[in-house]
């Protein structure tokens, strides 16, 4: 169910940004695009408004939508829904840590070594 909720916003996402740049800020737009084919099927000031009315219903839209999934999300803690096969192997491998032998490190004779220049 939430994977299909996100594939929508993400359709959604994508339209709003395609609505969104087919405006001009300047009020030209999509109908200053097209030329005089685009006035003459739907009017000028008829494509500005249609723009407009898109971008907000699928911003709000997009709104309602995040919403509704953040309240679908299962926030108790309890089993999670996607779980990487990397992430359960890796606990099934899980190795205590040991620590290093240093019985033997203090049996060896230290030697300087000689840093000075010949």
């Amino acid at each position: 169910m939430i994977t299909f909720i996100i594939g929508i916003i993400l359709t959604i996402a994508v339209l709003l940004i395609l609505v969104v740049l087919m405006q001009n800020s300047k009020g030209g737009g999509m109908s200053s695009q097209f030329g005089s084919a685009g006035s003459q099927i739907m009017g000028a000031q008829r494509t500005t408004d249609i723009l407009e009315k898109l971008t907000w219903g699928f911003a709000i839209s997009l709104l309602f939508l995040a919403l509704i999934t953040n309240v679908l999300v299962d926030k108790t803690g309890g089993q999670q829904q996607f779980v990487s096969p990397n992430e359960e192997a890796a606990r099934q491998n899980v190795v205590a840590p040991t620590s290093p032998d240093t019985s033997n490190v203090l049996q060896q004779p230290v030697t300087p070594t000689d840093t000075s220049k010949k």
